[in-house]
């Protein structure tokens, strides 16, 4: 992504400057993240208050070799025990608990790789998140994709052999709005049997429609469940509502959708306690509503222009590999995917360990798939929100996968 686009404060109006200056500086100036704005649906539930009485009292450090060998000695992976694998002490464990792992995931999943891709339809976005490429104050080049356009994309991609999409927006319902987002899942349905979204947070009733018009999961990134980080983080928007967000995925399966994603984008705070956030979020919501496939994801902090702003707590690969097998370990039914953030050598590795997912044929700008996939050029593009790492077509991935004896799989799901 060229760093131009980043470069914000020579693009901004004096007002607008002065806005960003105050939201920056001065915590009064912001909403409280806890005060829902009108129109957000209020939910009686009792799980995020399960998830933070387990966070809040999580001591990373008070771990010991002893506990982390105790919880891999056991059949079955409690909540202590999860604790003690995202542990510091688990780190020397990493090849035991890698083991244990791939026992779960073939017992479960067998061989197969699940593969998808991501089509992002439109970047525009009304909130103020500091490390996030599509920001309302980053002067990047916005589009939105018409229903022309989106359905050319998805022939493009449909047309490489792809049975599997996941549509995303920025979070702007000015600019792209739940009808225009339910259009673009009735065109999906025509090409893919998979439909997901990964879109702003919605209601009930909105996830219900969105569900008619096709689509089976919805991924939502809690980005951190830390409120204090949180709040230094998302100045400004509907974003901001933190319970809002975190609410969710249950409002999608109140709304009828078969399957919900949950992630914590690691690095923005303590990656262990926002590991264990994530996990003990589909934990619970599994509990409740068990006929629903949950799914996990844990993608790193991509270097970003704001680095310096908001201090990201690297989180290397190691450590990565340890919440991916500590997911696999407590939650053994629970899909895992691995971003096109990490790197091919990471993901070809970890698919045999613990991830049952990956993405292929990635792109992260704005109608740019056709020029990806047929080498046609075109000015009609909109800027990335980060960058990747691993750009395989699907053909590569397939390949790659079936030479490392895995069972690539691009649909399992038969509507009768």
């Amino acid at each position: 992504m060229d760093n131009q686009y980043f470069v914000d404060s020579e693009f901004l109006s004096p007002a607008a400057l002065k806005k960003k200056h105050e939201l920056e500086t001065n915590p009064a100036a912001r909403k409280d993240i806890m005060e829902y704005l009108p129109g957000m649906e209020v939910i009686q539930s009792n799980v995020r208050g399960q998830v933070m009485e387990r966070v809040a009292t999580y001591d990373p450090n008070a771990f010991t070799p002893q506990d982390v060998r105790r919880a891999l000695d056991h059949d079955s992976c409690s909540i202590e025990d999860l604790q003690a694998l995202l542990s510091p002490a688990a780190e020397p464990f990493l090849e035991q608990m890698a083991q244990r792992a791939r026992r779960e995931t073939s017992r479960h999943f067998g061989n197969t790789v699940y593969l998808f891709t991501p089509l992002y339809i439109a970047n525009y976005c009304e909130n103020y998140c500091v490390y996030c490429g599509f920001n309302c104050y980053n002067h990047i080049r916005r589009m939105k994709l018409e229903q022309e356009q989106i359905e050319q994309e998805m022939k493009v991609i449909a047309a490489s052999g792809m049975e599997e999409i996941l549509i995303l927006t920025g979070e702007s319902r000015a600019k792209s709005d739940v009808a225009y987002i339910g259009e673009a899942c009735r065109l999906a349905r025509k090409y893919f049997r998979m439909v997901g979204i990964e879109v702003y947070p919605l209601n009930v009733d909105e996830y219900r429609f969105l569900h008619e018009c096709g689509v089976d999961y919805v991924t939502v990134f809690q980005e951190t469940y830390d409120t204090k980080r949180y709040e230094e983080l998302h100045l400004l928007g509907h974003k901001r509502v933190w319970p809002y967000r975190f609410d969710a995925q249950e409002r999608a399966l109140m709304g009828g959708m078969r399957g919900v994603a949950f992630s914590a984008l690691l690095g923005l705070a303590d990656f262990r306690k926002d590991a264990l956030a994530t996990a003990l979020h589909a934990h619970f919501l599994q509990r409740k509503y068990p006929h629903a496939e949950m799914s996990l994801s844990c993608p790193r902090l991509r270097p970003i222009v704001n680095n310096a702003k908001i201090n990201p707590l690297d989180v290397h690969e190691r450590q990565l590999c340890q919440i991916l097998c500590a997911y696999r370990i407590f939650l053994p039914f629970a899909g895992i995917t691995v971003s096109s953030r990490e790197s091919a050598a990471f993901r070809n590795g970890i698919v045999k360990i613990a991830a049952t997912k990956i993405s292929a044929g990635v792109s992260t700008g704005i109608g740019d798939h056709e020029s990806k996939y047929t080498g046609k050029e075109s000015e009609q593009v909109g800027d990335e929100q980060f960058e990747i790492a691993d750009g395989r077509s699907l053909k590569r991935m397939y390949a790659d996968m079936a030479a490392a004896e895995l069972q690539p799989v691009l649909n399992d799901y038969l509507f009768v």
